[in-house]
C-alpha cells in the first residue's frame, strides 16, 4: 500500500469538503462514507438517519479508499474482505461458501488502517530515533577519530623532540671530541714544530761548518790549511728527537636497539574498548526528567490535543501595543506575560501586555525573526553586524554566547523540545541552518538536499514543530522550507498561483504551520498542516492587515505584528 511519505508530493493541494456546491475547508472524514466533510456539513451527516452511526473522524484519522478488486469467483463483486484463516481476499458471497465455514473475516479496509498504522508508527520510530541515534552515533566516531588524531599528533611531536633532543646531545657530544681531536692534533704539531726547528738550526750549523771545510781545500790556502787547528772541529752529533704518537680512535658500540632504549615508547593499553552506549528508544530525548509539574501540564497538553481542532472562523480576542517601535517584525513570547517585539531599524523592545516598556536595546537586526525566548525565560538574538549570538538573562545582563564566524546570523529559534539553538545563516550566496546545544556546540549544519543543491537561499524565520520538523521561512526562494530532524528535505510549500513572499512563521500545539505573507496586492495568513497541506486562510486582505511578525501563546492564540503599526493582534482559531 502507498505509504504516508507520499503526503508531500500533494502538499500544495486545497482540501475542499466532498459535498456538492459546498466549497468549504475540508476537516473531517467519514470512513464508511469515504467522503470528505466541512465542519457543517459534518453536522448534517451526523443528523440524517441513513448515516447518522458512521464514523467521522478528523480528517488526518481518515481510513483510505482502497482501489477496487473484484472477487475471481464473483467478478461482479468487490473483493473487499479477508479470511484469517486462507489469508485471501473474498467478498461477502465468498464468506457463505462451504470452504470457509466457520473462518474468521477481517474488512480490508481495517487490515489497510491496521498497517497504514504501523507503516506511521515505523516510519516515526526511524525518523524519530533510529536515523537521528545512528547518526549521532556516527557523530561519535567522527569525533573520536579526530580526538584519535590530535592524540597521535601529540605522540609524534613527542617522538620528534624527544628525538631533537637525543640530537642536539650527540650533536654536543661530537662537538666537544672534535675539539678533543683539535687538542691533541694541536699538540703534536706544537712538538714537532719544535723538531723541525731544532733539525733547521741543526743544519745550518752543518752548512757553515761544511763550507768552512771548503774554505781550507784550494792550494791558495795551504799555508790557511797547515795553520788551522783541526781539534776543535769535531762534528756534534745529529740531534735526536722523539718520534709523535697519534691517537687511537675507538668506535662507539651500539645498535638500533641501544638507540631505540634511550626514546620513549608506544604502548597499546591491553584494555578492552568500552562499547559505544545506545541511547534507549524511551528516553531518546535529550531533555531532562520532566518534573511532576511538567508532567501534568504535558498531559494537560495531551488532553487538549484530543480536543481542539480548527475552527471555520477566526475572533479577535484583544490588542496591545509595543512602544518605542515603529512596526512588529517578530514577536517572542517569553514568561509571565512578558514579550519581545522588534522592527526592522533594529530596535528590540521588551514589554508587558499592558504595554509597559520593561527594557529596549538597539541591535543590529533587521526584518528577520532574530531573537527568542528560551524555556528558561532568558532571551537569544543575533548581532548580525558582528557575527555573534548574544544572550540576555532574566537580571538584564548581556553576554556573548556564541561566534559564528564568517556566517551572518539572520534567524533564530530556541526549541521547545530539547532546549537547542536553531540559527538561520548566510554567507555570500550560501544559507544553512546550525543547530547548536545549550552550552553552545554545533551539533548540525543543514545546508543541502540528497542531490547536493542548496536548500535555502535567504532563511530570514525560523521555527520548530512538534514533530521535530525545522519550518523556515525562506523570502528569497519564496517559499517555506521544512526539513526533518534527520536532515532530510520533506517538502517546500510555494503558495497557490500568486507570488508567494513569506515573512513570519510558527507551529502550535497540533503541528499547523501558520505563516503570513505579503506582496504588492495580497496580505494574508495561512495555515497549513503539518505535512505541507494548505487547510485554510485564518486572515484574508480584506480585514486590512500587513502581517509580519508571527507567534503562538500558551492559550493556542496566534498574535500578529505588522509593518505599519505597532499594534499587535490577537487572535482564536483553535475550538
Amino acid at each position: 500500500f502507498q505509504m504516508a511519505t507520499s503526503l508531500p508530493v500533494t502538499a500544495q493541494h486545497y482540501l475542499e469538503c466532498g459535498t456538492e456546491d459546498c466549497e468549504k475547508n475540508c476537516q473531517f472524514y467519514c470512513n464508511p462514507c469515504h467522503r470528505q466533510l466541512c465542519e457543517q456539513c459534518r453536522d448534517k451527516h451526523q443528523k440524517s438517519p441513513d448515516t447518522k452511526n458512521h464514523e467521522v473522524v478528523p480528517f488526518l484519522q481518515h481510513k483510505r479508499l482502497l482501489p477496487v478488486d473484484k472477487c475471481k469467483l464473483h467478478p461482479t463483486r468487490n473483493a473487499d474482505i479477508l479470511c484469517n484463516e486462507c489469508n485471501i481476499p473474498l467478498c461477502s458471497k465468498c464468506t457463505t461458501m462451504e470452504e470457509h465455514f466457520g473462518h474468521k473475516f477481517v474488512d480490508m479496509e481495517d487490515i489497510d488502517a491496521e498497517k497504514f498504522a504501523f507503516c506511521l508508527e515505523e516510519i516515526s520510530k526511524i525518523q524519530e530515533y533510529f536515523l537521528p541515534t545512528s547518526k549521532e552515533m556516527k557523530t561519535e566516531t567522527d569525533e573520536d577519530g579526530r580526538e584519535v588524531k590530535k592524540i597521535m599528533d601529540g605522540i609524534r611531536n613527542s617522538i620528534k623532540a624527544e628525538a631533537k633532543s637525543l640530537k642536539d646531545l650527540v650533536d654536543k657530544v661530537t662537538s666537544d671530541k672534535l675539539e678533543q681531536a683539535n687538542t691533541i692534533e694541536k699538540s703534536l704539531l706544537t712538538v714537532l714544530k719544535q723538531q723541525e726547528k731544532t733539525y733547521d738550526d741543526y743544519n745550518k750549523y752543518l752548512e757553515k761548518l761544511l763550507k768552512e771545510f771548503h774554505g781550507y781545500l784550494p792550494l791558495s790556502n795551504f799555508k790557511v790549511l797547515l795553520s788551522a787547528n783541526f781539534e776543535n772541529s769535531k762534528i756534534q752529533s745529529i740531534p735526536e728527537t722523539t718520534k709523535p704518537v697519534p691517537p687511537v680512535f675507538t668506535a662507539g658500540q651500539f645498535t638500533y636497539d641501544d638507540v631505540s632504549k634511550l626514546l620513549g615508547k608506544i604502548d597499546v593499553p591491553n584494555i578492552k574498548p568500552d562499547k559505544r552506549k545506545i541511547k534507549p528508544m524511551a528516553t531518546s530525548s535529550t531533555q531532562l526528567k520532566p518534573t511532576g509539574k511538567e508532567m501534568k501540564q504535558d498531559r494537560e497538553k495531551s488532553d487538549m490535543k484530543q480536543t481542539l481542532s480548527l475552527s471555520s472562523s477566526v475572533t479577535k480576542v484583544r490588542e496591545y501595543t509595543i512602544p518605542d517601535v515603529d512596526s512588529v517584525y517578530h514577536i517572542s513570547l517569553g514568561k509571565s506575560g512578558r514579550l519581545w517585539g522588534s522592527d526592522k531599524c533594529g530596535n528590540l523592545v521588551q514589554t508587558d501586555l499592558q504595554g509597559n516598556l520593561l527594557l529596549k536595546i538597539q541591535t543590529s537586526g533587521r526584518d528577520d525573526g532574530y531573537h527568542t525566548v528560551t524555556q528558561d525565560g532568558d532571551l537569544f538574538f543575533t548581532d548580525i553586524k558582528n557575527k555573534v549570538i548574544k544572550r540576555i538573562t532574566q537580571d538584564k545582563t548581556i553576554t556573548e554566547f556564541i561566534k559564528t564566524g564568517d556566517w551572518e546570523p539572520i534567524s533564530i529559534h530556541s526549541s521547545h523540545i530539547n532546549g537547542d539553538i536553531l540559527v538561520g545563516m548566510i554567507k555570500g550566496r550560501e544559507a544553512k541552518v546550525t543547530r547548536y546545544n545549550k552550552t553552545g556546540e554545533e551539533k548540525q549544519n543543514i545546508q543541502r538536499d540528497n542531490k547536493g543543491q542548496g536548500l535555502y537561499k535567504y532563511p530570514h524565520y525560523i521555527t520548530e514543530n512538534i514533530n521535530g520538523d525545522i519550518c523556515i521561512s525562506d523570502i528569497n526562494k519564496r517559499a517555506v522550507v521544512v526539513v526533518n530532524k534527520s536532515e532530510q528535505h520533506r517538502f517546500s510549500y510555494t503558495g497557490q498561483g500568486s507570488l508567494f513572499l513569506p515573512y513570519g512563521i510558527c507551529t502550535d500545539l497540533l503541528g499547523h504551520i501558520i505563516v503570513c505573507f505579503s506582496n504588492l496586492i495580497n496580505n494574508k495568513v495561512l495555515i497549513l498542516n503539518q505535512d505541507g497541506q494548505f487547510l485554510s486562510l485564518l486572515l484574508t486582505p480584506q480585514q486590512g492587515i500587513y502581517p509580519r511578525g508571527l507567534c503562538v501563546d500558551d492559550e493556542n492564540n496566534f498574535h500578529v505584528g505588522q509593518r505599519n503599526t505597532n499594534t499587535v493582534t490577537v487572535y482564536k482559531y483553535l475550538q
